[in-house]
């Protein structure tokens, strides 16, 4: 080979492995990056719209999200492959600490609890396989689950907040 070549070659690796250094996000970045926003979104005071009425509630549907099967304490929606549980115990107070108690595991990198004057929540991050991680978002009696990619997790964090909020803010009206 010749060496303009092999030069070529060396800076074209030097080039990946700069590259793959400033775009690497940690497990521990990922995680305080989503528990911020968890946060944030637990404690927004807009109100969120409600876009599907199901059985027995009713609810902020994310957009690309749909409607599987539902009954009076499920849903379970779709996006492409991912799956999405909606779990809504009627009977447990906004305030109430019942899932985020049964969400206790050794396995979760991430356990957080959030309240206010009006609700409790919490939000669970089991590690999956590879840049995979199982999201739980619960307020009070409402408990979202899904399997989602690192480079998904922020965002479902948000909208799965927002739902889990549009179904506590609907039934205290």
């Amino acid at each position: 080979m010749k060496k303009s070549t092999m030069f070529v070659i060396g800076l074209l690796s030097l080039f990946i492995i700069i590259i793959s250094f400033y775009t690497y996000e940690s497990e521990d970045m990922i995680i305080e990056d989503v528990s911020r926003v968890a946060e944030n979104s637990f404690h927004e005071h807009t109100e969120i719209e409600t876009t599907f009425e199901a059985t027995s509630f009713s609810f902020y549907l994310p957009e690309g999200l749909e409607v599987d099967e539902e009954d009076a304490s499920n849903v379970i929606l779709h996006s492409g492959e991912q799956t999405y549980i909606i779990f809504y115990n009627q009977f447990e107070e906004p305030t109430s600490e019942l899932n985020y108690n049964n969400a206790k595991t050794d396995q979760a990198v991430l356990l957080e609890s959030f309240e206010d004057e009006e609700k409790f929540g919490y939000i669970r991050v089991i590690p999956k396989e590879e840049k995979a991680y199982e999201l739980q978002i619960g307020i009070g009696g409402v408990k979202i689950t899904t399997i989602t990619s690192t480079s998904k997790i922020e965002e479902d964090t948000e909208e799965l907040m927002k739902t889990a909020r549009s179904i506590i803010e609907t039934e205290e009206l």
